[in-house]
């Protein structure tokens, strides 16, 4: 319940008694008469405040945050969603933020028509809690999954050899945005995640991912077998990343079209998914501790395949084609 529609209450209930001066007894409320109560002029009826504009406003945008609406924080991310052309609503400017922080984000904003609202630092911090958004932040449309077919499409368009990650149920939000930052800077035309026992695209995963999330599509599968399935049709190698795998990881051919899946964070690739691996991928460890992080070893096998990719390329003599830039 709102709080401005409760009234305060005494610390005696209605109807409680006490003592006057000569003894008698007496109740706080007036006698009913004809089955009514009567009022009692000596407590009138306490005001209620009514809400201000400014109440209405944020309540209503914290209430958004449960809606289909993303909340982007912090420079980086947000000066990439609009160069991107992401759609956005409205960019929140802490009053308190360092000038020449957020200059560069209210000069885009005015350039693409997008309103900025000057507010109290506290009112970021209800926004998006827990989230360090450096005095900006910006309310967007969540980011839209593609299909499968597109990841494959976007390859063809380049003239590449598909590269696809997949990850097997990585949940950590922080992983994901690390996985989405690497692939954008290897080349990877796309990132499958299932819906279920995944981290989403939310507004951690866009900070972590520096804005790369704008630039590199996510398919969100409901069988990720299955899909496994549909890419060995399409040509495709899988290749699962797994510590106990017989095979080295560097003397694995990686220059064909090739899908690379990730998994847990704690327990590694699934069954099911493991069994559906064309072949098994081990990093080299010397260590005391016998697994990787889910994105650093992502990252370890992307540029792997990056490296054995530019020699093929020079052995065959064929100059490698500078990429259109997608960061318009």
């Amino acid at each position: 319940m709102n709080e401005y529609n409760q009234r305060p209450q005494s610390s005696r209930s209605p109807g409680s008694s006490k003592t006057n001066a000569a003894g008698d007894r007496k109740t706080d409320r007036a006698p009913a008469s004809n089955g009514r109560v009567a009022k009692d002029k000596r407590y009138p009826a306490t005001p209620v405040p009514k809400e201000s504009a400014e109440d209405k406003e944020v309540w209503a945008e914290e209430s958004a945050l449960k809606g289909d609406d993303e909340y982007l924080a912090g420079k980086h991310p947000i000066l990439e969603a609009m160069k991107a052309g992401r759609s956005i609503n409205k960019i929140f400017v802490s009053a308190q933020a360092q000038r020449h922080l957020v200059q560069p984000i209210m000069d885009e904003a005015k350039i693409r028509g997008i309103v900025v609202q000057q507010v109290d630092k506290s009112k970021l911090d209800r926004l998006v809690p827990d989230m360090q958004h450096q005095g900006v932040v910006a309310q967007a449309a969540a980011v839209a999954y593609v299909e499968v077919e597109d990841l494959l499409a976007r390859a063809a368009e380049r003239g590449e050899a598909p590269l696809i990650v997949l990850l097997d149920e990585v949940e950590d939000p922080h992983n994901l945005g690390s996985v989405l930052r690497t692939a954008d800077c290897t080349g990877v035309h796309g990132v499958i995640i299932p819906k279920r026992r995944s981290a989403s695209l939310t507004a951690v995963v866009a900070k972590t991912s520096a804005g790369a999330v704008e630039y590199v599509p996510v398919a969100r599968v409901a069988n990720l077998v299955q899909t496994m399935e549909k890419l060995k049709e399409a040509g495709l190698w899988i290749a699962g990343a797994d510590a106990g795998a017989k095979e080295g990881f560097y003397d694995t051919n990686l220059t064909g079209p090739m899908a690379i899946v990730i998994g847990n964070e704690g327990q590694g690739l699934s069954r099911l998914v493991k069994e559906r691996c064309d072949f098994i991928l081990s990093l080299p460890m010397s260590g005391q501790i016998n697994s990787l992080n889910a994105s650093v070893a992502a990252g370890v096998i992307l540029y792997e395949v990056v490296r054995q990719r530019q020699q093929a390329l020079k052995k065959s003599g064929v100059k490698q084609a500078t990429p259109a830039p997608d960061h318009a």
